[in-house]
């Protein structure tokens, strides 16, 4: 019998954030990153949505508060996200508006 280790995949951000974020901290409150650990980086996927006509995967050492923050402007009617490269220009990920680029603890890639 095999596993399967498929990841959710999900309409758009908000429906990402509103089935697989809010029920998550709901049973952890004090979860500050999706896969729970404090520090490290992981490559581990969390999910994927749909955001421009892409699928961007979600890492799950992405921080709760960073996606909180995207969700809050998403209800407000305000989109907070753009799209920027890596180095070579070969890889886009999501930054939120306004916020640093440096220690961005937001980790969503196409």
């Amino acid at each position: 019998m095999t596993e399967n280790n498929s990841k959710p995949k999900f309409e758009d951000f908000i429906t990402f954030y509103e089935k697989a974020v809010l029920p998550l901290q709901k049973e952890n409150i004090g979860l500050i990153r999706l896969d729970g650990q404090l520090k490290g980086d992981t490559r581990v996927t969390f999910a994927y949505f749909d955001y421009e006509g892409k699928t961007w995967r979600v890492n799950a050492d992405t921080h709760i508060d960073r996606l909180k923050i995207a969700y809050d402007e998403f209800v407000k009617g305000n989109d907070p996200f753009q799209i920027k490269y890596l180095r070579d220009n070969r890889k886009a990920y999501l930054a939120i508006k306004g916020q640093p680029v440096r220690n961005a603890k937001l980790y969503i890639y196409a």
